[in-house]
């Protein structure tokens, strides 16, 4: 392609465009040159990033995302994984999470959370159902989601980092991790398909990602 790096968003978020083919070592440079080239638009703003047209491995990304905090003063709150992997695996391992949570320090809760309505929780805590734009949920563990998540969440309420919170179909306004807060993009991704996904915490950023089997390893659940 004739341009390698192609950066596109809002206020809120950017996805950036690199080439599928360029070695990595060269691609770096040019993320380097096009993000030293963009920094005044950028000025002190939170933004959450995603990567198109190539297939980073976590690696690289932290590369990229060290890339950009030398060469402007955004700050990448979090990053939305846009490459999702098909495996029928994850399913069995998000239910047995949910059991395990059940039967020991986790508690249910059945129904649609509506917009002003607030659910906190001592434990980890499982929606069944939505949550709506304007609903909130606050828990000091885990938060998962078995519907559609696209209001305002916030896990690890007292500072636990390894809390992380998973959903059938992730569209939050705002995730909040212990100390750490990340916003969705004013505007979705078109035609982003509807997956399970999690959220989680990992040197100060929030990853959303799809939920796999390879995901719950890495991440040690």
């Amino acid at each position: 392609m004739n341009n390698p790096v192609i950066i596109k968003g809002n206020k809120y978020g950017i996805v950036v465009v690199l080439d599928a083919f360029m070695k990595f070592d060269e691609l770096k440079e040019k993320i380097a040159e096009k993000f030293r080239d963009s920094s005044k638009f950028f000025s002190k703003a939170q933004m959450a990033i995603s990567f198109e047209g190539r297939t980073l491995s976590n690696e690289e990304q932290r590369t990229v995302l060290d890339i950009i905090a030398e060469e402007t003063e955004l700050h990448v709150v979090c990053v939305v994984e846009n490459d999702p992997q098909k495996e029928e695996v994850f399913k069995k391992a998000l239910d047995e999470k949910l059991m395990e949570l059940s039967n020991t320090t986790g508690q249910f809760y059945k129904g649609n959370l509506r917009s002003g309505q607030v659910l906190e929780s001592e434990t980890s805590i499982i929606v069944i159902g939505d949550v709506n734009p304007g609903a909130r949920i606050v828990s000091k563990g885990n938060i998962i989601v078995l519907g559609s998540l696209k209001g305002t969440v916030f896990a690890g309420a007292t500072g636990n980092t390894n809390s992380f919170v998973v959903a059938l179909d992730m569209n939050p306004v705002q995730i909040r991790i212990a100390d750490t807060i990340a916003r969705s993009p004013d505007k979705p991704i078109k035609n982003a398909k509807r997956e399970t996904k999690i959220a989680f915490l990992e040197e100060g950023n929030i990853y959303i990602e799809t939920l796999n089997k390879e995901v719950l390893n890495d991440i040690n659940l």
